[in-house]
């Protein structure tokens, strides 16, 4: 087993794996991103998939994920509000839409939005399609998949549901709903005709194990689109004193990622604003898609500067995966 004939393999469409993307995280650093961006040229060309996202419903969160801000066990100083106007949402559209960006995406806090609630996200949906044009993906928690067929009736493309962790690791992070429960809402999701984009957070006390088995999940999903979040450990969360990670260890990540899910389109997202090069190297490591300007709670990077970025490094912004 060697880099050489790991890279050799994804290539030739073969399949990593665990034992092999462990050897993989070991490998030096240069030469691992090195391969790993060679395999995202070869399945993925220049593509690089850009989105945004605006905190629909902030705050108050029944769920106890403890690297959350809007959950109500902790203890923060993040906003509350419920539903915001649907004039809001709609110019927000419009705004991103004019920046060039070619996905929109709602998100809500909670552990699910009621039946009413997802009946008028529906009508901004259908008012964005219509007075806007720009794709529209929705993060709305667990719902059941008669809901999820009503948001892509429509006009939804994509729904958002991070597994987070790996299924070892899930109870350290949040014991108000399971790992189950989110293979399930992800399964109703797909069944209901729609796309999902699911990853996690980096940073959360996870072994390099469990980052792997998080990937071969994604991978038995079938997902092709994989956030990858890296943690910004927030004052008043119970993981507020957890280690920062670095760049080096996001580079690492976003490569074995890449042989696992050679043909995925893997985003930085969350935490992305808390490296020096704002995810330049990861770009260069296999990573080819981005939630661009700010995340729910944090300030992120302007759209502009990414597209300045993406430009000088040879990308082609455009929808991945529809």
């Amino acid at each position: 087993m060697d880099l050489q004939a790991l890279t050799d393999k994804v290539l030739k469409g073969g399949r990593i794996t665990k034992e092999e993307a462990l050897y993989l995280y070991e490998q030096p650093l240069s030469e691992l991103c090195e391969s790993a961006d060679g395999i995202r040229r070869h399945f993925c060309g220049d593509s690089f998939d850009i989105c945004t996202i605006i905190n629909g419903k902030s705050g108050a969160c029944s769920e106890n994920c403890k690297f959350c801000a809007q959950s109500a066990h902790n203890h923060t100083c993040a906003e509350q509000y419920p539903l915001l106007p649907d004039e809001e949402i709609l110019a927000q559209a419009g705004i991103n839409h004019g920046q060039g960006v070619l996905r929109y995406s709602i998100v809500t806090s909670g552990k699910r939005l009621s039946d009413g609630e997802v009946d008028r996200m529906c009508d901004v949906v259908k008012r964005i399609k219509e007075e806007v044009g720009i794709l529209v993906c929705v993060s709305f928690g667990l719902l059941e998949e008669g809901q999820f067929r009503k948001l892509k009736e429509a006009g939804v493309t994509r729904v958002h549901n991070n597994l987070e962790t790996s299924r070892r690791n899930f109870a350290n992070v949040c014991t108000t709903h399971s790992f189950d429960d989110k293979v399930a809402a992800i399964r109703a999701a797909q069944a209901a005709g729609l796309t999902v984009c699911s990853g996690g957070i980096m940073g959360l006390g996870e072994t390099v194990e469990d980052r792997i088995d998080m990937a071969l999940s994604l991978r038995e999903l079938g997902i092709k689109s994989v956030p990858v979040n890296m943690l910004n450990p927030i004052p008043g969360t119970p993981f507020e004193k957890n280690e920062r990670l670095t760049g080096e260890d996001m580079r690492r990540i976003v490569a074995v990622y890449r042989f696992l899910l050679p043909d995925a389109f893997i985003r930085l997202a969350g935490g992305r604003g808390l490296l020096a090069d704002k995810g330049r190297g990861c770009f260069e490591s296999g990573a080819n898609a981005a939630i661009s300007g700010d995340m729910l709670t944090t300030a992120g990077i302007t759209t502009g500067t990414d597209m300045e970025l993406l430009a000088e490094l040879g990308y082609r912004v455009e929808i991945g995966d529809e």
